[in-house]
């Protein structure tokens, strides 16, 4: 048995300290009090530093992530002629044969204040497929080469919960929103998706940020069938490396292609892997108009894109069946209320209420946090989506509205399980940026913001509940860890947010990260 004791100035959960020393015996916790109570010797000592719960982000694109670290982020470019600019310089530095594919635009950001279409591409690239993704990942603009390659022209109609924008004689401008994005799949196609090395590397910077837990999103892009096939195996073959643990969520329309992942992942080595259940997609993104609304947007004259389905009960109860959970994606107020009722079906047919998240539950009106805290589901937000939308927030949804947005608090208050996560690529994956910016709320809807020990919670208690993981630092739990160098019970929101994170502990041992590797790029 091999047993060590941690001390620090104080050991923090959300319940508040409950001492400052830890004894952990084959990678589990055996006990939590003060230092004087064991008779033994110190092991690891952290003047300073905090032990709180490792982190957990319940909600993250883990692979595209690790790609991120290495690619082309377009988040800070201020014009459409530095975005071009940017495109070019990412195309020299790549093979010249690969399609240009880049993330995170921001056509807020932009000084035009739109998205780019294929003719601003074109000047990329006039032989190669170029495409870029808006930040929330619900919109691709491609230019006239990788339309061409993947057959969308004026014949084109609009699939099924997605659109393809177009010119007045009816010709797609490069514009795909939503599940049109899909199309793109014989223009994108790369072969799999990336090496072990680089996607361990990205989960031991995960690890550096206090991160031990993490719900990853699997198979969303092009091709979706083949791309789950692969981020499934590269999961699989991974397994036995992890610095940290992983539930999958597998996103896919098919029974057959669910129980196919679940397969691959269930069967990998070791114990951080486990497949965790179905994610789907109610609607799209506030930022992108594509959020479905009951009401218009105040900036645009849209509901939005309703993507829910009949399809999508089918392959939720068989994840069910499976014995996984269910996870569906919904921002906007007719999206919620959508899948509050696709969730009322699976609970009058028997399924534990614990087993089904809502991801993101972005506007939501009091009577709608109503229905959801008697359901007994789980929410899964993103706090950070308050720092980057503050400054457009407003005008998509007008006064009455922007009261409804993010509601933490309401959500706390009525007994709702909130889980605290990123949404990474779509922000950087820091929790305790997350936790900042829930204390902070960045002037959207202040009286929504939730103290130090609420946020803690969505980001270690909360979120390991939505990941299926035992009470965080309990007796008998997995010895899984963060010390920071702040005490989140009395800090301020910028102190959160400002903290170092000392070391990760999974399983009782030292996670060994380079810290002088960037764990975010813009």
């Amino acid at each position: 048995m091999s047993e060590r004791l941690i001390v620090a100035d104080a050991v923090v959960t959300d319940v508040g300290s409950i001492g400052n020393a830890i004894l952990i015996s084959d990678g589990k916790v055996v006990a939590i009090g003060d230092r004087d109570e064991f008779a033994r010797k110190v092991d690891h000592e952290y003047p300073g530093g905090f032990i709180t719960p490792g982190f957990r982000d319940a909600h993250i694109h883990a692979i595209p992530y690790a790609a991120l670290l290495s690619g082309c982020s377009l988040k800070n470019a201020t014009s459409l002629h530095d975005l071009i600019e940017r495109l070019k310089s990412y195309a020299a530095s790549i093979s010249g044969s690969r399609a240009i594919v880049a993330s995170r635009m921001d056509d807020e950001g932009l000084a035009e204040q739109r998205l780019p279409t294929r003719f601003d591409l074109d000047r990329v690239s006039s032989n190669l497929p170029v495409v870029v993704y808006r930040y929330c990942g619900h919109i691709a603009v491609a230019n006239t080469v990788a339309l061409e390659r993947s057959g969308i022209d004026t014949s084109t109609a609009d699939p099924e919960g997605g659109s393809l924008d177009r010119d007045a004689d009816g010709v797609p401008n490069g514009i795909l929103r939503e599940t049109a994005a899909g199309l793109l799949g014989s223009a994108l196609s790369r072969g799999g998706t990336m090496d072990r090395s680089t996607f361990i590397d990205g989960m031991t910077r995960l690890a550096g940020l206090g991160i031990t837990s993490i719900g990853a999103m699997i198979g969303y892009g092009e091709q979706p069938h083949e791309q789950l096939d692969a981020e499934s195996q590269l999961l699989h073959d991974c397994a036995d490396d992890l610095p940290l643990r992983i539930g999958a969520l597998s996103i896919t329309n098919s029974p057959q292609t669910l129980a196919s992942s679940q397969q691959v992942i269930d069967a990998a080595p070791g114990t951080r892997l486990r497949w965790l259940g179905v994610k789907r997609f109610a609607d799209g993104s506030l930022g992108g108009h594509t959020a479905a609304m009951c009401e218009p947007f105040d900036d645009r004259n849209t509901i939005g894109t309703m993507r829910l389905s009949e399809a999508d009960v089918e392959v939720s109860r068989a994840s069910l069946a499976l014995g996984g959970m269910v996870a569906i994606h919904a921002i906007g107020d007719r999206a919620i209320s959508a899948v509050l009722d696709t969730f009322d079906r699976l609970i009058a047919d028997g399924a534990d209420p614990a087993d089904l998240r809502m991801e993101h539950v972005s506007i939501a009106s009091p009577e709608l946090l109503d229905r959801f805290g008697e359901t007994g589901i789980l929410a899964v937000v993103q706090p950070a989506f308050l720092a980057s939308e503050s400054e457009w927030l407003p005008k998509r949804l007008g006064s009455e509205r922007l009261v409804w947005a993010y509601p933490f608090r309401s959500m706390m208050d009525r007994g709702i399980t909130v889980a605290g996560s990123s949404d990474s690529i779509v922000e950087p994956p820091h929790p305790l940026w997350g936790m900042q910016a829930a204390m902070d709320r960045y002037g959207i809807a202040p009286h929504e913001h939730v103290g130090g020990i609420g946020a803690l919670s969505m980001f270690t208690s909360h979120a390991a509940r939505a990941l299926r993981e035992p009470t965080p630092l309990a007796p008998g739990s997995p010895a899984d860890l963060a010390v920071i160098d702040a005490n989140p019970c009395t800090a301020t929101s910028a102190e959160v947010g400002g903290a170092t994170v000392l070391d990760t502990y999974v399983d009782g041992k030292v996670v060994d990260v380079d810290r002088s590797l960037p764990t975010w790029t813009d």
